[in-house]
């Protein structure tokens, strides 16, 4: 058992170096003297306190957080509501491929459609048309996310308060949201994530003002004309708040199961 161990576990942890290697990389090069983002000069905190005095680049950080949240809330709700009334109808492959087709289609043939759909119907470009195209990208993720839930749901639970006086309303706040928390807190991280890093859609339909610069868009700038270690410290701080909302969704989790 030992010996047959012994490679798995070598192989478990290449695995973990390669996945989160980089990552330890950036967190420590954040605290880096040196003026180059991939050379240690010393421990310092002087790019954290560049960065949040730096207004090109937390404005861009503020549009991709609004963008983010939006797109979430709002993509949570629908795709939730689509999933119901998926799992209310008949298995359909047709459907089902109609339905997914976002998550399936690559970002840049997305964009393009999206931006010819906007340049079609004359729509002004900027945050909100990023934000509209977000949450079409993201209800698909949610609604594949909340059907698994859905998937061993007892329907017997809702007839059961439907029968003993409760309106549908209260029926969904009391007995059907509180089962399928845990899918719609996951689709809404997946939401969340996803539309935080992307790039391809909104570089298609932000428009050409730069008031609606997103982070992803802030960087691949950057990328063009040069890095500074400000990206390493931003790069922190991201981490550590996506580390957050993971803990705090676990916890959720947990509370929904007790």
């Amino acid at each position: 058992m030992r010996r047959n161990s012994l490679p798995l576990t070598l192989h478990l942890l290449l695995t973990f170096l390669f996945l989160y290697g980089p990552i330890v990389v950036l967190v420590v090069l954040s605290f880096n003297a040196s003026g180059l983002p991939t050379v240690w000069g010393g421990f310092s905190l002087k790019w954290y306190a560049t960065l949040f005095a730096n207004k090109k680049m937390l404005y861009p950080t503020l549009n991709t957080v609004v963008v983010a949240t939006v797109a979430t809330l709002v993509a949570t709700v629908f795709g939730t509501l689509l999933a119901m009334g998926i799992e209310r109808m008949r298995p359909s492959a047709k459907i089902d491929a109609i339905l997914f087709m976002p998550m399936i289609i690559p970002d840049i043939v997305f964009a393009v459609a999206l931006l010819g759909f906007y340049t079609a119907i004359k729509f002004t470009l900027g945050l909100h048309s990023i934000i509209i195209a977000h949450i079409v990208f993201c209800i698909a993720f949610v609604c594949a996310v909340v059907r698994t839930r859905l998937n061993g749901f007892d329907h017997a639970l809702v007839e059961a308060s439907i029968d003993l006086g409760a309106s549908r309303l209260t029926t969904f706040r009391r007995v059907t949201l509180p089962i399928i928390a845990p899918g719609v807190v996951a689709g809404a991280m997946i939401s969340f994530t996803l539309s935080f890093d992307e790039f391809v859609i909104a570089f298609f339909t932000a428009g050409p003002s730069s008031s609606s610069q997103t982070l992803p868009m802030l960087i691949y700038s950057m990328i063009r004309f040069g890095v500074t270690p400000e990206i390493n410290a931003l790069g922190t701080c991201i981490i550590g708040f996506s580390f957050l909302l993971v803990l705090l969704a676990q916890r959720f989790n947990r509370q929904g199961t007790n």
